[in-house]
């Protein structure tokens, strides 16, 4: 790593030292450090993505995270997955929307007309990002076809970016992708619910066109949920298990419920729990808000113990995730 980077990450860490005392902050701190003194004793961690976070482009310190053995797992949404790509090779062509707040109608019906997909105050330009990914993950889910394989979502992703075919197209440095880090690292991406994604709705159109045949091709929400019982149980042998959760929805709540899984219903029940819970969220605890659920209740399904070091960060996670970050990798 960059000396300069790596002093960076020490003076943020400073900084969230001597500042971050109370309240909402002090919570950044502890379970930064928390993070830190888990994978110091050998923990590993497995990090839940929803919301935006690639287009926020959180792969700036993720990446990094990824490559120095901060994060050993991911679960994600298929827009998680998908718009770090997109990002990739498309984003010179981005456009940020100024006053995003104070758009009409009109003013999203423009867009529209642009090719510009809208995401909070950035666009995601449709003909340079979808369609460039588009053409080249449909030439090899054919490959895949015609060999009758089958994969999940992520490692047609990793072929996609192992082939370099796109490599000449790449508009921001590869170190500050994640998923290139996770690429070169091979992590499994756990992507539950992928066909609520742009690249799933194409290939469910490519299906129904006739242009794939086979709509098993890419494996389904079970065997991706076969797939993580199998990594924890290998993982969860000689190692603690971290979960780290960045907003609510199904990434979350999909692999954590890997645990009960394993406990319960499969009565192995020496498999660890989780030995380290953090989420970030700004959905608060009420009636029906599953994503703002505090850690206790977890306690009652069997996912956390008493003794697991549990934290709930309520504020937006694209000013908090990086700072955590950058406090980790000040190690």
């Amino acid at each position: 790593m960059n000396k300069n980077v790596f002093s960076d990450f020490q003076a943020v860490k400073e900084f969230i030292k001597r500042n971050f005392r109370h309240f909402n902050a002090a919570v950044v701190a502890d379970a930064a450090e928390a993070y830190v003194n888990h994978i110091n004793r050998n923990g590993k961690m497995l990090l839940a993505m929803g919301g935006a976070m690639s287009t926020a482009e959180l792969g700036i310190t993720l990446a990094e995270m990824i490559r120095r053995d901060k994060v050993h797992a991911i679960s994600c949404t298929g827009a998680n997955l998908e718009e770090d790509m997109f990002n990739l090779v498309a984003h010179n062509h981005y456009v940020r929307v100024a006053r995003y707040r104070d758009l009409t109608p009109e003013d999203e019906l423009a867009l529209l007309k642009k090719k510009l997909n809208r995401v909070t105050d950035t666009c995601i330009p449709e003909e340079e990002a979808m369609r460039r990914v588009e053409g080249k993950l449909l030439d090899i889910w054919k490959q895949v076809e015609e060999r009758r394989r089958r994969h999940f979502p992520y490692e047609f992703i990793f072929q996609l970016i192992k082939s370099g075919v796109l490599k000449n197209e790449y508009e921001i440095d590869e170190k500050d992708s994640w998923l290139v880090a996770a690429c070169e690292k091979n992590i499994p991406i756990f992507v539950p619910g992928w066909e609520d994604s742009t690249l799933g709705n194409y290939f469910a159109s490519v299906v129904r066109t006739g242009k794939i045949k086979d709509v098993s091709l890419v494996k389904s929400g079970l065997e991706t949920m076969d797939a993580l019982i199998g990594w924890y149980l290998e993982n969860s042998r000689d190692n603690d298990i971290g979960f780290f959760q960045i907003g609510g929805g199904i990434s979350g709540d999909f692999a954590i419920s890997v645990v009960p899984l394993i406990r319960q219903d499969m009565q192995i029940n020496d498999c660890r729990l989780w030995t380290y819970f953090c989420q970030i969220s700004d959905s608060t605890t009420s009636y029906g808000s599953y994503s703002g659920a505090v850690p206790n209740e977890k306690i009652t399904w069997e996912k956390l113990s008493i003794d697991t070091p549990s934290f709930i960060i309520e504020s937006d996670a694209t000013i908090v995730a990086p700072l955590i970050f950058a406090y980790i990798l000040a190690e």
